[in-house]
């Protein structure tokens, strides 16, 4: 997304400007989740952040889908957020779901597929952009949708309870 993010702002209506300061702000907004996270979402379990985290993206794309370029600020700092929560998450909730043993194996196991689609995921967005222009958004929100609603089917353990 951040390789394609002012192309995208600027199909939303944005000057070249407001689309590379809109896209500035990604990086601030991931540095503030994660100190957020750190601070205020640390007592809680990190599949909550994790849920948090993936509703910021397709938030982000509803506020720009429906609003355009006023809202491309909005978009980069939501879809920036979730990014920095899901940096976190990525080594909290493997910890939290599966404990210490075998911790590095298993979150290999699990970072592996995603390590590929980080790499294909430049060329896949800019084809798609160019196929569907702003509905490239339909198809990047429905997987974070989707993965939302996977992590929904995971109750949280209480402490010390068999999993």
């Amino acid at each position: 997304m951040a390789a394609h993010l002012p192309r995208l702002l600027e199909m939303s209506g944005a000057t070249a400007t407001t689309a590379i300061a809109a896209a500035a702000l990604m990086g601030p907004a991931q540095v503030a989740a994660r100190l957020f996270e750190f601070g205020v979402l640390k007592r809680l379990h990190p599949l909550v952040s994790t849920r948090l985290a993936l509703l910021m993206h397709p938030a982000g794309a509803a506020v720009v889908g429906m609003f355009g370029a006023p809202a491309a600020a909005a978009f980069a700092l939501l879809h920036g957020a979730g990014n920095g929560l899901l940096t976190i998450s990525r080594g909290t909730l493997p910890l939290a779901l599966f404990g210490p043993a075998g911790y590095g194996l298993r979150t290999g196991i699990i970072v592996a597929p995603a390590r590929i689609a980080t790499a294909a995921a430049p060329l896949l967005f800019g084809l798609l952009l160019n196929a569907m222009g702003m509905g490239a958004l339909l198809i990047s929100g429905g997987l974070s949708l989707a993965a939302l609603a996977s992590l929904a089917l995971l109750r949280i353990q209480p402490a010390g309870a068999p999993t």
